[in-house]
C-alpha cells in the first residue's frame, strides 16, 4: 500500500496544482464504505468542497489532507490501492511495474469516488480513485492548525520526517523498551510511528542490520542508534525523491525485494541471499548475512533455520474482530499466533479483511509508457463512458475520452 514516500508523492501534486486555486464544482459517487466507514457522505463532502479555496496541502504518515478555506478539511487515507489522479499530469501516476493498463488513460478513470473541478487555468480535474473501497475519505470540523490534534491523527505515532524533532533515539529507545514485540511488528503499527509501511520497515532493518523478529526491548543503545538513523535517512530519502525507485541509493534492499519467485530473485547483486519471513502479519524480505539476531524473537515465529529455500511462508495469522486499537483506517500489526492443539480445536474468532494483503504490495514508483494518438493527447483502448453525479452545479468542464 501507498506508504511515507508515495503520499509525499502526492502531497508534492496537490500542491502544484490544487493548493492555491478554487473548487468551482465536485462530482461525487456514493459510497457507504469509502465514506461512510468514517461517518462521512458523498454528499456531505461535495457541498463542504464546493466553492471554497484550497490553502494547503499536507501529510502524516500514511494520511493526507487539504487545508480549506474554512472548516470542514478532507482527510484522507489510500488504504490498499487508493491514489489520486490529475487530469492533465500523467507523472502523478503511481504503479507498480510501472506499465499503463487498459483504461488507466480513460477520463474520467475508473473507480473513481470524487472528482474536483478547478476553477482557475490550466484545465485540471482530480480524482480520487479505489477499486477495492479499502480508503477513507472524511471531513474534520476544526480549524486548519488543529487537524493533527483530532481524531484520527492524534492517536497516531509521529511521522520521522515531519516530526524528526520528536521521533529522536531517546524517544526511540524509550519506545522498543516499552514493549516487547518484534521489532518490524513494532515499526508496522501506525500507533507508534506514523507512515512505516512493509518495504520501508524492510528497508530501515535491513540498512540498520538489524533482524525484524528481534523483540523490541532487547536492543542494545548502539543498535538503537542505528535503527534510528536508518529510520530517518530512509523516510526522508523515499519522500525527497517522492517515491521513485531510480533515485533510490543502488544499496537499498527495495531495488531486489521484488523479484521474489524469478529466476536469480532470491539473491542480491553481490550474491548474498534473500529470504522472506512473516513478522507482524507481513512477509519480511531479510539478508541473514547481513541481519544478524542478537537477541531472543517470539516462539512463535518461523527462525532462519526453519524457513524453506525458497522462502515459503506460514499461512497470516487472523485478526480477532472487535480488538481496540488506536488507528481506525490502517492495520495494527500483531504477532503470529501458536498453533493450535490437534485434539482440542477451539472455535476461531471472526476476522476483518486487512487492509494491507500481502499479494498487493505497493512496488517501486518507475516512469509510464503512455500511447498517444499522434495529437498529443493520451488514447486508451476499451474506454466506456461512467456515469456522473453532479452533486453541486457549476463551471462545466469537459471530460476526456
Amino acid at each position: 500500500m501507498p506508504e511515507i514516500g508515495e503520499i509525499a508523492r502526492i502531497v508534492h501534486f496537490l500542491k502544484k496544482h490544487v493548493v492555491g486555486n478554487t473548487i468551482s464544482a465536485v462530482k461525487t459517487q456514493e459510497d457507504d464504505i469509502v465514506y461512510g466507514k468514517v461517518g462521512c457522505s458523498a454528499t456531505a463532502f461535495s457541498e463542504a468542497m464546493t466553492g471554497k479555496k484550497v490553502l494547503d496541502a499536507r501529510q502524516q504518515g500514511k494520511y493526507f489532507w487539504l487545508v480549506m478555506s474554512s472548516p470542514p478539511h478532507p482527510l484522507m487515507h489510500f488504504g490498499m490501492t487508493g491514489w489520486i489522479k490529475f487530469s492533465n499530469d500523467d507523472n502523478a501516476h503511481y504503479r507498480s511495474n510501472g506499465v499503463v493498463k487498459p483504461g488507466d488513460a480513460e477520463w474520467p478513470p475508473r473507480f473513481w469516488k470524487f472528482i474536483l473541478q478547478i476553477k482557475e487555468e490550466p484545465d485540471c480535474e482530480v480524482a480520487f480513485v479505489d477499486g477495492r473501497r479499502l480508503g477513507r475519505i472524511r471531513l474534520v470540523d476544526v480549524e486548519g492548525d488543529m487537524m493533527r490534534k483530532t481524531t484520527p491523527l492524534k492517536e497516531n505515532g509521529p511521522d520521522p520526517v515531519v516530526d524528526s524533532d520528536i521521533l529522536t533515539q531517546e524517544w526511540l529507545a524509550k519506545k522498543l523498551r516499552s514493549k516487547k514485540v518484534p521489532v518490524k511488528a513494532l515499526l508496522l503499527d501506525q500507533a507508534n510511528i506514523s507512515g512505516v509501511g512493509n518495504w520501508v520497515g524492510d528497508e530501515v532493518l535491513y540498512q540498520a542490520k538489524l533482524h525484524p523478529e528481534q523483540y523490541s526491548n532487547t536492543f542494545s543503545d548502539e543498535q538503537i542508534q542505528r535503527l534510528h538513523d536508518s529510520l530517518i535517512d530512509v523516510c526522508t530519502t523515499a519522500c525527497t525523491t517522492l517515491a521513485d525507485s531510480e533515485k533510490f541509493p543502488e544499496n537499498w534492499l527495495m531495488r531486489h525485494r521484488w523479484n521474489k519467485g524469478k529466476e536469480g530473485g532470491d539473491r542480491l547483486p553481490n550474491g548474498e541471499k534473500i529470504i522472506f519471513l512473516k513478522v507482524g502479519g507481513r512477509t519480511s524480505a531479510v539478508i541473514p548475512s547481513v541481519q544478524k539476531k542478537t537477541g531472543p524473537v517470539s516462539a512463535g515465529i518461523k527462525g532462519e533455520g526453519d524457513e524453506d529455500e525458497d522462502g515459503a511462508e506460514e499461512k497470516k495469522p487472523k485478526k480477532a474482530k472487535g480488538r481496540g486499537k488506536a488507528v481506525d483506517d490502517d492495520v495494527s500489526p500483531k504477532a503470529p499466533t501458536a498453533k493450535r492443539a490437534r485434539k482440542t480445536k477451539q472455535p476461531e474468532p471472526e476476522t476483518e479483511a486487512s487492509d494491507e494483503e500481502e499479494e498487493d504490495e505497493v512496488k517501486p514508483n518507475k516512469k509510464l509508457k503512455l500511447a498517444s494518438n499522434g495529437t498529443g493527447k493520451k488514447t486508451a483502448k476499451g474506454n466506456t463512458s461512467t456515469k456522473i453525479k453532479e452533486e453541486t452545479p457549476g463551471k462545466r468542464r469537459s471530460t476526456r475520452n
